[in-house]
């Protein structure tokens, strides 16, 4: 961030920004989710999340529930291997629990605090996501790959 003005804020963004993510697809005024980076003082209670953006994706449905709602997500085949069920997923930079998957998407279900707090409340079926997998499950990877 280069810059804060009350819940306006200014960025930097680099090619590569834009190459990797839905942030073009973006209208100016539109809402972000921004969340403050982890310190070594915090207490890590969930997932880690980067804030890197490993792909992009549409919402493909919205199912409401009584106090939550289910969002099915698309799932760019190589970032298939990185998602498993009941496994992290980072959403929009919203770290989020993989409910289900299947060969060409995944869903997650959103409680009521991420949806009136977050984008993911707002995001509407066609919308364009910006997910980041599991960074454990890539060096794991990269790790068993090397001695193979």
């Amino acid at each position: 961030m280069t810059g804060v003005d009350g819940d306006v804020f200014t960025a930097d963004v680099m090619k590569e920004t834009f190459d990797r993510s839905a942030l073009g697809s973006l209208r100016v005024g539109e809402a972000v989710n921004l969340e403050p980076a982890v310190t070594p003082a915090t207490r890590l209670g969930g997932h880690i999340v980067q804030g890197h953006v490993d792909g992009v994706a549409p919402v493909l449905s919205r199912t409401p529930g009584q106090r939550w709602e289910d969002v099915r997500i698309g799932l760019p085949d190589p970032l298939d291997r990185y998602v498993v069920e009941k496994g992290s997923i980072a959403v929009d930079g919203v770290s989020l629990t993989v409910a289900r998957i299947d060969a060409s998407s995944f869903e997650v279900s959103l409680i009521p605090t991420t949806l009136a707090h977050t984008t993911m409340g707002r995001r509407q079926v066609g919308a364009l996501v910006n997910l980041e997998v599991d960074v454990i499950a890539k060096y794991v990877e990269k790790l068993v790959g090397a001695r193979t």
